[in-house]
C-alpha cells in the first residue's frame, strides 16, 4: 500500500502541487472576499409620522448619509443641518425641527433629527420651518411645489452651543 492510498492529503499536497497551490489560493481569496463583506447591510432610518406627516431623518455615518442624499429628491421636502466654520462645516444631529403650514399649524412639532438630513412628505404649499440647536433657532420659509422637491439648508455659525447636538465633519 502506497502513501498516496493511505493518506488522502498526500494526493492533494504532493501528487498535484499546482492543484494544491491553486486550491489554497482559491480558499484564501474566497475567505478574503467573504470577510470583506459588511457584517450587516446598512439599514434605512425609520420612517416616522407626526400629525399625519411622514418624515425620516438620519445621515450618521457615510453609508447612511449617502442613502439620505440619494432618497431626498424623492421626498417633497428635505432639510440639511450644519455648523459652518469658514471653509469647513460639521454636519449637525439632534436638531429640534418644527414645520408650520400657512395657517400656523405645527405639522412637525419639535421633532428631533437623527442626523444631519431630514426629509418629509409635505403637501404643496408654503411652510415656516424652525431648526434649533441648544439655544439658537434658525427660521426659513419653504415653498413645496408639486413634482419639484424643495430643500432648506440650515447653517449655524461656529461656536454654536453643541452640548445638545452631535456633529460630523463635512468633507
Amino acid at each position: 500500500m502506497s502513501l498516496a492510498t493511505t493518506n488522502p492529503l498526500f494526493l492533494f499536497s504532493h501528487a498535484r502541487p499546482i492543484a494544491a497551490a491553486t486550491g489554497a489560493a482559491l480558499l484564501v481569496l474566497l475567505g478574503g472576499a467573504l470577510s470583506a463583506q459588511p457584517a450587516q447591510a446598512a439599514m434605512n432610518p425609520p420612517i416616522l409620522m407626526a400629525h399625519g406627516v411622514e418624515y425620516m431623518s438620519g445621515g450618521i455615518g457615510q453609508d447612511e448619509a449617502q442613502l439620505m442624499e440619494t432618497v431626498s429628491p424623492r421626498w417633497p421636502a428635505s432639510f440639511e443641518f450644519a455648523i459652518k466654520d469658514g471653509r469647513r462645516a460639521d454636519f449637525a444631529a439632534g436638531v429640534h425641527v418644527t414645520v408650520r403650514d400657512s395657517h400656523g399649524t405645527a405639522l412637525l412639532d419639535n421633532v428631533v433629527s437623527g442626523g444631519p438630513f431630514m426629509v418629509a412628505r409635505l403637501e404643496p404649499g408654503r411652510y415656516d420651518v424652525e431648526a434649533r440647536i441648544g439655544g439658537q433657532t434658525l427660521k426659513q420659509t419653504l415653498q413645496v411645489s408639486l413634482g419639484a422637491p424643495a430643500k432648506a439648508v440650515f447653517e449655524w455659525p461656529a461656536g454654536t452651543d453643541m452640548a445638545s447636538a452631535g456633529t460630523r465633519t463635512v468633507r
